[in-house]
């Protein structure tokens, strides 16, 4: 599979896994798992067609681990970034005393000010170490690293999540917990 295909079939399971699994006639289940047999049905009939070898890899080779297959190999879902309406049955869980957020630049006085909101995703998406929040930040721009100090939101209530490849998540973090790096 060249990267090209690799980062093609990536982009599509995330629209559809995330965003919108209407386009391709699937219901996530709680969780936001779907059948792998009815994906690959539905992408097909859709005009994207890939095959089980090809899922697998993307799953497997992620950087993120955005994906993730069931136990019994016949469900798939994304790991977290959902915009679209599930249950993802995620544990509370105590987070490091620190976690950090990547953004551009251009978004840092309005998060300094106004804090980080989940904006159409279900959370605000938190990393363990800096040198990931940076490479989530330079998606869009020139990077900057905010501190969040998750254990006093913990001790203040703010219960946080963590995905299963890693990512720590919570529904807010007001300006008084974070501070740029």
């Amino acid at each position: 599979m060249t990267d090209k295909r690799m980062t093609q079939v990536s982009k599509y399971l995330s629209r559809i896994l995330r965003h919108a699994p209407e386009a391709v006639g699937l219901t996530l289940e709680p969780g936001g798992w779907v059948e792998i047999t009815a994906l690959l049905r539905g992408a097909t009939a859709s005009g994207f067609a890939f095959t089980l070898e090809e899922l697998e890899h993307v799953v497997a080779i992620s950087d993120k681990q955005r994906f993730a297959i069931d136990s019994t190999g016949t469900r798939i879902r994304a790991n977290q970034g959902h915009s679209t309406v599930v249950e993802l049955q995620f544990e509370a869980g105590a987070p490091p005393p620190l976690l950090y957020h990547g953004t551009p630049t251009r978004n840092l006085s309005s998060i300094l000010e106004n804090g980080l909101s989940k904006m159409a995703r279900h959370h605000v998406h938190l990393s363990i170490d800096t040198e990931t929040a940076a490479r989530v930040g330079q998606r869009s721009g020139t990077a900057v690293i905010l501190v969040i100090d998750a254990a006093k939101m913990r001790a203040d209530g703010f219960r946080f999540f963590r995905s299963a490849n890693g990512v720590w998540l919570v529904d807010a973090v007001p300006s008084v917990y974070l501070r740029e790096v």
